[in-house]
């Protein structure tokens, strides 16, 4: 069954990081600086938050607080309704994150985010690799950072399986380089094993960003008009076979998430606008 997608919200500039609240979805207008608030019942896109220092990827914690990537900022961030942010990290080992872009929660509690170098300055970088890390909360409140990969080069979106077996990291580094859809064994220390490429997209563009559903399939943005197949939501079995294809009305998709009562809404980012289509499937969200 072909999924019909409605434009709901734009065009802004750069979209991303759609996260449903329980009520709305909320998305970042990166160069902006701005996140925004769609609400379903009324039809109105309202600015919920600024100054967010280019954040990208959003989302909720079991207790229903906000978490962001600020890649402008180079930290991971929460928000509090009062408009006040705590700082959970900016730098690994004595130097400053890259451009911290997407971030997954798992059951107990840890934070998983990857940490690549975009925008126009390559040249700032205090790290010399591009990583997915893991952030384990301390008894102080405080945060402690591990970093998880070793073997990736422009990590971008992510994933924890429902069953915090597996690590799916959407490695999508353009030009001469590997795009692929990962997954990474995870170890009872948190640590990752070696892991299995499930799909490989290369030469056309991977995945940017991605969702699961209620059983455990991966629901992922990827593609473009200039080269393969065209922009596309590809939903893959947890093996990696690909299960359905569904074409978008623009292009270079960069995220989705599953909204409205039922979690049976995909809100899509794409083209600088927020996109929806029902579907069968029913989302499987950390909160709410």
């Amino acid at each position: 069954m072909s999924w019909d997608f409605e434009l709901v919200a734009g065009p802004f500039n750069f979209t991303e990081g759609p996260a449903w609240d329980g009520e709305a979805l909320l998305f970042t207008d990166i160069p902006n600086n701005r996140i925004m608030r769609y609400d379903p019942s009324s039809g109105e896109c309202t600015e919920f938050r600024t100054g967010t220092n280019q954040a990208n990827g959003l989302m909720f914690d079991k207790a229903g607080e906000l978490y962001a990537c600020e890649g402008g900022g180079r930290r991971m961030v929460r928000y509090h309704t009062d408009g006040t942010t705590d700082v959970l990290v900016d730098a690994f080992e004595g130097k400053r994150l890259n451009s911290p872009n997407d971030l997954a929660f798992d059951a107990q509690g840890r934070i998983w985010f990857t940490d690549p170098r975009y925008g126009e300055k390559f040249d700032d970088m205090e790290l010399d690799h591009e990583s997915v890390y893991r952030l384990d909360s301390q008894p102080d409140g405080g945060w402690e950072i591990n970093r998880v990969t070793y073997d990736t080069t422009k990590p971008n979106g992510l994933l924890i399986s429902p069953d915090g077996k597996w690590l799916y990291v959407a490695q999508s580094h353009y030009g001469d380089n590997k795009r692929e859809l990962r997954g990474y064994p995870i170890n009872n220390d948190g640590t990752a094993g070696e892991p299995e490429v499930l799909h490989n997209f290369f030469p056309h563009r991977g995945i940017d960003g991605m969702c699961l559903d209620t059983e455990g399939n991966i629901v992922a943005t990827a593609g473009w008009k200039q080269s393969g197949p065209g922009p596309m939501i590809y939903v893959f079995a947890p093996s990696g076979r690909v299960l359905e294809t569904h074409p978008l009305p623009t292009d270079q998709p960069t995220n989705c998430t599953f909204g409205d009562a039922d979690l049976q809404t995909l809100y899509v980012t794409a083209g600088g606008c927020l996109y929806r289509t029902r579907t069968a499937r029913k989302g499987y969200l950390i909160y709410p």
